[in-house]
């Protein structure tokens, strides 16, 4: 190799390491990017529908969005509290009744197994009273402790608001002027590429608009067939609870995870079989999200193939952390689109066409 070829190799290594130690500040960019292209989204449609100046579009999106985030935050939260106070105080006694359950179980399966009589029943090898189980009072002591030595442990909370309001403040100022920030960023592209950078930019778009439409779909269908199931088992707070099992339908895996420990909670206040019924409501609607709504929808509207989207999921948590998790599925789309352009329109498809045109 030629000293050139060193150097372009040099400086090729120099920027990778560039950008591997700046990924993380990289993600909040590119998560204020997402987040100002579901603004612009908004108001872009807004503006087909009203034609209004963009400002004026853009502070009635953001009074639209304030208003129904203080809405569903007053449907969730006082209901949620009330809840989970009563959820302490009844506790030992459900934890008492599921062991108890537990425990008659095992009996009748050993006098299935080895007759009746046959062994000791456990109901009498171990006592009853279940002492060790704390009381309300003191499980709700415990908690509040923990809870305050959780908030000490992290110590990071400060940063994590810091890092939102970072990404808040690049969304609000890019959908104020997206044009003028797109312009800016096709400057840094050599001048024989910026005709073509800017047809991938707007395919980039449309794809991110896409899949936020579809995100939107899926997630008002997993809200929709939860509120129906609580609703039909007879569980308490069916509003908030749809509402979380749709919002944290947006993270992958680890969301419909999170959203059905508080209904299960709720639904062991009243029978415990309520909530083994409500943990096997919400597996099938995750499996009927999973392969039947989220795949049919992302299909049709960016073409992502569930392949892709699992090892994007597990490549960007690997390098990014739980906040690449949560961005998975854009950046997966916005790297679809790149390899589908530049890799093989830009690069491979040329070489197709080169021994032809030799023979010709």
């Amino acid at each position: 190799m030629t000293l050139p070829n060193w150097l372009a190799l040099g400086a090729l290594i120099t920027v990778c390491l560039l950008f591997w130690s700046l990924r993380q500040f990289l993600l909040l960019v590119f998560a204020g990017l997402v987040l100002a292209m579901a603004l612009c989204t908004l108001v872009g449609s807004l503006r087909e529908r009203r034609p209004m100046p963009r400002a004026m579009a853009l502070g009635v999106c953001l009074v639209g969005l304030l208003g129904i985030l203080g809405i569903t935050t007053a449907v969730v939260v006082p209901p949620f509290v009330d809840e989970f106070s009563l959820l302490l105080t009844k506790l030992p006694r459900a934890a008492s009744t599921l062991i108890a359950l537990a425990v008659g179980g095992l009996d009748h399966i050993s006098d299935a197994v080895y007759g009746i009589d046959a062994v000791p029943d456990l109901s009498q090898v171990i006592s009853g009273d279940f002492s060790l189980i704390p009381d309300g009072a003191t499980l709700a002591s415990g908690v509040g402790t923990g809870f305050i030595s959780l908030l000490g442990i992290a110590g990071n909370l400060g940063s994590g608001t810091l890092q939102l309001l970072f990404v808040v403040a690049v969304a609000l100022m890019i959908s104020v002027q997206p044009e003028s920030y797109r312009s800016v960023g096709l400057q840094l592209v050599p001048s024989f590429y910026r005709r073509r950078a800017r047809l991938i930019l707007n395919q980039i778009g449309e794809a991110l608009s896409s899949w936020m439409v579809g995100v939107l779909i899926s997630s008002l269908a997993v809200a929709l067939l939860c509120g129906i199931a609580l609703s039909l088992l007879g569980v308490k707070l069916v509003l908030a609870n749809a509402l979380i099992a749709g919002l944290l339908n947006v993270i992958p895996n680890v969301g419909p995870t999170l959203s059905t420990i508080f209904p299960m909670a709720v639904a062991l206040l009243d029978a415990p079989w309520k909530a083994a019924a409500v943990l096997g409501t919400y597996v099938v609607i995750q499996n009927i999200e999973s392969y039947l709504i989220t795949p049919s929808v992302m299909h049709h509207q960016v073409k992502l193939l569930p392949g892709l989207t699992l090892a994007a999921q597990l490549l960007f948590t690997v390098i990014f952390g739980p906040l690449g998790l949560l961005l998975a599925l854009p950046m997966a789309v916005v790297l679809q689109v790149l390899i589908r352009e530049i890799v093989i329109h830009d690069l491979l498809d040329p070489w197709k066409k080169r021994p032809s045109a030799r023979t010709t």
